[in-house]
């Protein structure tokens, strides 16, 4: 039972993880256009989103280091990242 709860408490956590950081990707891509020192903050966003992202998978693989655990984290990184690109999707301007 526990481990069912672990797991489930760890694929929030990795699609939690995956929507903070490939949200933040998309806000600092639209940011980018109109932003007085673009490389910086391309490179800050890039660091603040590591370090999160990071910080949060060695939280989920706890202090017995579990595989499996992280794992699933990962796969539901991965599947934020499909969600999103597919929910923020550009609509094409209509031609004129």
């Amino acid at each position: 039972m526990t481990e069912n709860w672990m797991g489930s408490l760890a694929a929030l956590g990795g699609l939690l993880l995956g929507l903070f950081y490939f949200a933040g990707l998309w806000f600092t891509l639209r940011r980018l256009p109109g932003h007085p020192h673009p490389a910086l903050w391309v490179i800050g966003s890039f660091v603040v989103r590591l370090a999160v992202s990071l910080s949060g998978f060695y939280l989920i693989l706890g202090p017995d280091r579990n595989l499996i655990r992280l794992g699933i984290a990962l796969l539901t990184f991965m599947a934020a990242r499909v969600v999103l690109t597919r929910y923020l999707r550009p609509t094409p301007e209509p031609r004129a």
